[in-house]
């Protein structure tokens, strides 16, 4: 029998994209010949009405499972959610406004072919916003640091995974799922293939400001600690530049008793390390929190609704 194909699309405000890109899902694996596949679409609360349609396709095609989340958990936790459902020996992440090429999967599938665990494409120029592309750099450099991501290697939201790569990552059952973090820690036989990346032609990018910090903390706190170890090395820095002023001003006042000693220095050194502590605390205090709501068990999704009819075989 075929490999079957899971394709896993979290949506966010894509009405008006969502249908194209599941067409041309369809017209690449047709093309493709030896596989079957299936497309579990994802809302993620969107506040247009993009559940309407992944309802339209689900009674359009037989072969689309529509998951509703009560409320916006994010990307990756959307991508959770909807591995849950996914039945494929390969599975297959992309974005719903166009830009990662469905047309070009069979690169990913080749890859997977090859040996490879995990295949993530890789954009020779992208065609996000001065933002978007910062924010990805930034997002690099992090998950490299942070997780140990080899740095030949390039990450983006279009990869294919074998379905053990899959079955671990369901694992992870803590409200601040990291995707790149849980492949990272599952296999280390990742590779890359060059695809061509779309300029958006509709809308514009769901990520804010606000929402790319936040994952980024659930990269290095979910995944590292090595921010509690910098802030233990910046702590024992700051202890000794301290100590060794200290005896540098005693010094000074008894090699030479008329020079004053500046209250102006002495407030700028408690602000600089007050604000130092203060920093370091807030990071301890993070990873505090997220062990808090991990214990309450608080979900990484809250499924509001479910369209499943895809055929048995």
């Amino acid at each position: 029998m075929r490999q079957l194909v899971s394709f896993v699309i979290p949506c966010y405000r894509s009405a008006q994209t969502i249908g194209k890109v599941v067409e041309e899902i369809g017209e690449a694996m047709a093309a493709q010949g030896k596989y079957r596949y299936e497309i579990i679409l994802v809302n993620d609360a969107s506040p247009d009405d993009t559940f309407e349609k992944i309802r339209e396709l689900c009674g359009r095609q037989k072969n689309i499972c529509g998951v509703n989340l009560a409320r916006n958990f994010g990307q990756h936790a959307a991508l959770m959610a909807g591995f849950r459902y996914v039945c494929g020996d390969i599975v297959v992440c992309l974005d719903d406004d166009g830009q990662t090429p469905a047309g070009e999967v069979g690169k990913l599938l080749s890859g997977i072919e090859a040996g490879s665990d995990v295949v993530y494409a890789k954009y020779t120029h992208k065609q996000h916003s001065l933002f978007r592309n910062f924010g990805s750099r930034v997002n690099e450099k992090m998950t490299r640091v942070m997780l140990g991501k080899p740095k030949e290697l390039y990450i983006s939201s279009y990869f294919a995974a074998k379905r053990f790569v899959v079955e671990e990552m369901l694992r992870y059952d803590n409200p601040y799922p990291y995707v790149i973090g849980l492949v990272l820690r599952t296999t280390k036989k990742i590779s890359n293939v060059e695809v061509t990346h779309r300029e958006r032609e509709i809308g514009s990018s769901g990520y804010t400001l606000g929402k790319l910090l936040g994952l980024w903390f659930n990269g290095f706190t979910a995944f590292s600690v090595k921010p509690l170890r910098v802030a233990t090395v910046i702590g024992v820095i700051s202890a000794c530049g301290g100590f060794a002023y200290g005896i540098y001003t005693v010094a000074k006042k008894f090699l030479n008793p008329a020079v004053p000693v500046g209250f102006s220095a002495l407030m700028a050194a408690v602000v600089f390390f007050c604000g130092l502590i203060l920093l370091m605390l807030g990071i301890i205090g993070e990873y505090i929190g997220r062990i808090y709501i991990s214990m309450n068990n608080s979900p990484q999704y809250v499924i509001r609704e479910c369209l499943d009819e895809r055929d048995a075989d």
